[in-house]
């Protein structure tokens, strides 16, 4: 067990440290963030004095060396724009996003699993169908065209809640209903194929032989059996919330980290872009590893091997 954790750590390490050097490229050759910084009249002089004065006319290797060292000492930078520490910034919007991820995740396992197992115990039924029905439009409806509906239906034409921003808990429900729509989907669908595939197995005919109730089998062996894939499924879709926060977030005017990564990005502010795709990273890893620890606690067959 702490071999394969140490391994996993390494592995961990390096997802991250590629994750890092791909976006510090990318936003290097994005544009020089000091034009956007500078008046527009201003000098060449004053543009050239505000690029050393920020260290942007080095190399960008030095640049990137020096990030790396800065980063080895838990020191995550200086805005670029607004000239206070990056880690500040993007932590004071931490919070809201862990919100909205959360009521998402609520809407994806409260309404999918229970669907899923439905749709895998009453087939042929009509139920089947409307939840299909209902399954088929969130995964196939963009986020953000959901969130606008939501909006018009929920905010514009009957006024029960309200369009943007975080002042209350109803403001977090539309936004959690749009992002959650899809993982609620695909834990759905997944949830459905892992039961039917049990409920064809020796051991729930013979359960049923034995005078088991479907219900009973299903409640009592099947949903232990067949949480797998669905763990595997919740692993990375709290990684894919926080990336989907990025839309809903902006559409809802949700002040989370979503949003200030679109504002980020735009300003070319480039050490709190590398401050949350760094959170983001870590939160994929870490979820994800997580997830092969789950793994054996749930099915005592499973073991950690290389």
């Amino acid at each position: 067990m702490l071999r394969y954790a140490v391994e996993r750590l390494v592995q961990a390490i390096i997802a991250i440290f590629g994750v890092l050097t791909i976006v510090f490229v990318i936003m290097h050759l994005s544009g020089d963030p000091t034009l956007l910084l500078v008046p527009q009249d201003a000098s060449a002089e004053m543009i050239a004095e505000l690029r050393h004065q920020l260290g942007f006319d080095r190399p960008i290797w030095v640049q990137y060396l020096e990030y790396l060292g800065d980063l080895a000492h838990l020191d995550f930078g200086i805005s670029v724009v607004q000239r206070v520490p990056a880690i500040d910034i993007v932590a004071s919007r931490i919070p809201y996003t862990v919100m909205l991820a959360t009521g998402a995740m609520v809407v994806a396992i409260g309404i999918g699993i229970p669907a899923g197992i439905l749709m895998a115990t009453k087939r042929g039924g009509w139920l089947e169908r409307l939840l299909t029905a209902i399954v088929v439009t969130g995964q196939s409806v963009p986020t953000f065209l959901s969130g606008i509906v939501l909006i018009f239906i929920f905010g514009v034409t009957l006024r029960w809640l309200p369009t943007s921003g975080s002042g209350d808990f109803a403001s977090l429900i539309m936004p959690s209903l749009a992002l959650g729509a899809i993982s609620m989907s695909t834990f759905a669908r997944m949830t459905r194929i892992s039961i039917i595939d049990e409920l064809g197995k020796d051991y729930v005919r013979a359960g049923r032989a034995r005078g088991l109730s479907l219900g009973s089998v299903v409640v009592r062996h099947v949903l232990r059996n067949a949480s797998i894939p669905v763990i595997t499924i919740a692993a990375l879709e709290i990684g894919n919330l926080l990336a989907g926060a990025v839309i809903i977030e902006t559409v809802f005017a949700w002040p989370g980290i979503g949003q200030l990564a679109i504002q980020s990005i735009q300003a070319r502010d480039f050490l709190v872009v590398q401050v949350i795709v760094l959170l983001i990273s870590f939160v994929y890893v870490l979820t994800s590893v997580l997830a092969d620890f789950v793994y054996a606690l749930v099915d005592p067959r499973i073991r950690l091997v290389r």
